[in-house]
């Protein structure tokens, strides 16, 4: 139950960032574009991940936050509130998207490899000599 309940406050914690990262993401410095929205996600979404799997290492669960990550900025960035669009076609929009979906799945795969490891049988090294 608590593992659970983890579980999903990490997801609704990635579906907050989602949406404020999709908000800092046209943020400018004078004519100078900053994608903010980027930098976050590439620090944040690695984090949950990895938050993740201190309570669960099965797959669904250590996914969660990407798939919960990849959901809101579709709805949100594609088809945002009152038919806005949150994500212009610019290279900043692009960069999050990669910066997101790249951070998220490299994590989870490692991961996902680390505790597959722990799970096989640990084989001895062979000795020749």
């Amino acid at each position: 139950m608590i593992r659970a309940l983890t579980i999903g406050l990490l997801s609704v914690a990635g579906a907050g960032l989602a949406a404020l990262e999709l908000l800092l993401q046209p943020l400018y410095i004078g004519s100078v574009p900053v994608p903010v929205g980027a930098v976050l996600a590439l620090l944040t979404l690695p984090w949950l991940i990895r938050a993740v799997t201190d309570v669960s290492t099965a797959t669904a669960a250590v996914a969660s936050p990407l798939v919960v990550w990849v959901v809101v900025v579709g709805v949100l960035g594609f088809a945002g509130p009152g038919g806005d669009v949150l994500l212009p076609t610019t290279w900043q929009s692009l960069l999050l998207l990669v910066a997101g979906l790249l951070s998220g799945l490299v994590v989870t795969r490692r991961v996902l490899e680390e505790g597959a490891a722990e799970r096989s049988p640990g084989r001895e090294p062979s000795h020749s000599g």
